[in-house]
C-alpha cells in the first residue's frame, strides 16, 4: 500500500492561484509591497509577506500573522500564531494553539477551539477536537461528528476514515459507505481505492465491491489508468479489469507520470511506457520521476537531469540536486551549494555551505557558518557577510 503524506497543518488551503499584480519588495531584513507601477503601498516592516489572494495579503510582524488589502491598509490583526491565505472567502488561523476558520473581514466563522484543522477538500475539511476527528464545510458547520481515530481528505466523494483499529469510507453526509474492515486503505484514485487486510492488497469501487482481489503484496494508486503492484518480490502493473499488462519482473516500480513510470531492475534505473517498452534505459545508479518535464539521474556519484526522451538537458556532475521549485533547484559541487534553472545556467553561484528550496521568492542560505535569506537574484535579504570576503 502507498502511504499518503498526512495531511498537513501547514498547507495551503488548495492550490488556487495567488494575484500577480503586486510585488513584495525586500529592504535589509524587511519587506514591503509595490504596485504594478513599482509604487511602495506599504513601508518596508514586515518580516514575511506572501502574495495577494482575494484581495488579501498575509504579513508576519513581530512572530506573528495578520492580512492587509491592496491598499496596504491592515484589515485583519496581526496577532494569529499562524495563518494561511484566502479560499473562498475563508482562512484557517492558529491563536494561543487552537485553530478556527475565520471571513475576509477578520470575523470569526468557526470558534477558536480545534486541536488542528487539517486542508478543505471537495468543500470539507476535518478538525480535530478531543483527540477525535471529524469534518466541518465552508461555513464552519459541523457537518460529520467528530468521532473518529482518524480521518483524511475527501477523494471523489468519500473519505476514508478509521475506527475502533479498522479503515472504512464516509460521504459527504457521514453516512458510511464502505464499513470499517480494513487494516489499511487509500484514497479513492480513478475511481478504485487500494486497500489491505490480512497482509493482501486489492482494490475496491465506490460500492465497496471488490474489483481486484486481494492477492499482492503491495500495491499503489491507480494512476494513468494503471496500477503499480507487488507479488513475490517483483513490481509490475495492472489495469482497471485486475490485467496484469506490464510483468511483475522489476525489484521495484513507481506509478505513471506523464505516461512514463520510473522503473529499478539489478540496482538499475530506467523509464518504461505504459506497454512496458523501456524507453529510457535501465542505466542509471539512483532516479526520480518525472516532473515538469524533467528527472533528476544519478550516474556514477554524479546527478544531473533527463528530458522525456533521455536526453541529458543538465550534464551529470552535481554532487546533489533537488526538485524545482519556483523556477529553480538547488545543487551541490564540491561541498558548495548554490541554484540552477531547468536549462542548467547557474542563477545563483554556488558558494553557500548550505541551502533551501525557494519559497515564496525567497531561500535560506548558509555562510561562515550563518543562516541568511537571499532573493532570486541572489541578493542578500540580511547581510551578514559578504560572499567574496575571506573567512578570519
Amino acid at each position: 500500500m502507498e502511504k499518503p503524506a498526512k495531511q498537513s497543518n501547514i498547507s495551503p488551503l488548495n492550490n488556487e492561484q495567488s494575484e500577480c499584480t503586486f510585488s513584495i519588495v525586500w529592504q535589509g531584513a524587511y519587506c514591503g509591497f509595490a504596485n504594478e507601477q513599482g509604487k511602495m503601498i506599504t513601508p518596508y516592516k514586515y518580516e514575511e509577506a506572501y502574495k495577494f489572494s482575494e484581495e488579501r495579503a498575509l504579513v508576519k510582524v513581530n512572530k506573528k500573522y495578520g492580512f492587509i488589502n491592496k491598499q496596504g491598509k491592515q484589515v485583519i490583526p496581526i496577532q494569529y500564531n499562524h495563518a494561511l491565505s484566502f479560499i473562498e472567502g475563508k482562512t484557517r488561523v492558529k491563536l494561543n494553539g487552537k485553530y478556527g476558520l475565520i471571513d475576509k473581514e477578520g470575523k470569526e466563522i468557526t470558534p477558536l477551539q480545534y486541536e488542528n484543522a487539517f486542508c478543505f477538500s471537495e468543500g470539507l475539511a476535518s478538525v480535530k477536537l478531543h483527540g477525535k476527528l471529524g469534518f466541518i464545510d465552508m461555513h464552519g458547520k459541523i457537518v460529520i461528528p467528530i468521532q473518529y481515530d482518524d480521518a483524511y481528505i475527501f477523494s471523489e466523494g468519500l473519505a476514508k476514515v478509521k475506527q475502533n483499529g479498522k479503515w472504512g469510507f464516509i460521504n459527504k453526509i457521514g453516512i458510511v459507505v464502505i464499513p470499517f474492515q480494513y487494516d489499511q486503505a487509500d484514497d479513492f484514485s480513478e475511481g478504485l481505492a487500494g486497500i489491505n487486510k490480512n497482509g493482501k492488497c486489492g482494490f475496491i469501487d465506490k460500492q465497496g465491491k471488490e474489483k481486484i482481489p486481494l492477492i499482492y503484496d503491495d500495491a499503489g494508486n491507480f494512476k494513468e489508468g494503471l496500477a503499480n503492484i507487488k507479488q513475490k518480490d517483483k513490481w509490475g502493473f495492472i489495469d482497471k479489469n485486475g490485467k496484469v499488462v506490464i510483468p511483475l519482473k522489476y525489484d521495484y516500480a513507481i506509478s505513471f507520470r506523464d505516461e512514463l513510470a520510473l522503473i529499478t531492475l539489478k540496482g538499475k534505473y530506467g523509464f518504461i511506457d505504459k506497454q512496458g517498452i523501456e524507453k529510457i534505459p535501465l542505466l542509471y545508479d539512483d532516479a526520480w520521476s518525472f516532473r515538469h518535464g524533467l528527472a533528476r539521474v544519478k550516474l556514477n556519484k554524479r546527478w544531473g537531469f533527463i528530458d522525456k526522451q533521455g536526453k541529458i538537458v543538465i550534464p551529470l556532475i552535481y554532487d546533489s540536486a533537488l526538485f524545482f521549485i519556483e523556477g529553480l533547484t538547488r545543487v551541490e559541487l564540491n561541498g558548495k551549494y548554490g541554484f540552477i534553472d531547468n536549462r542548467g545556467k547557474e542563477i545563483i553561484p554556488l558558494v553557500y555551505d548550505d541551502a533551501k528550496y525557494f519559497n515564496n521568492g525567497i531561500a535560506s542560505v548558509k555562510l561562515y557558518g550563518k543562516w541568511l535569506r537571499i532573493n532570486k537574484q541572489g541578493e542578500h535579504i540580511i547581510k551578514t557577510i559578504n560572499i567574496h570576503k575571506q573567512k578570519e
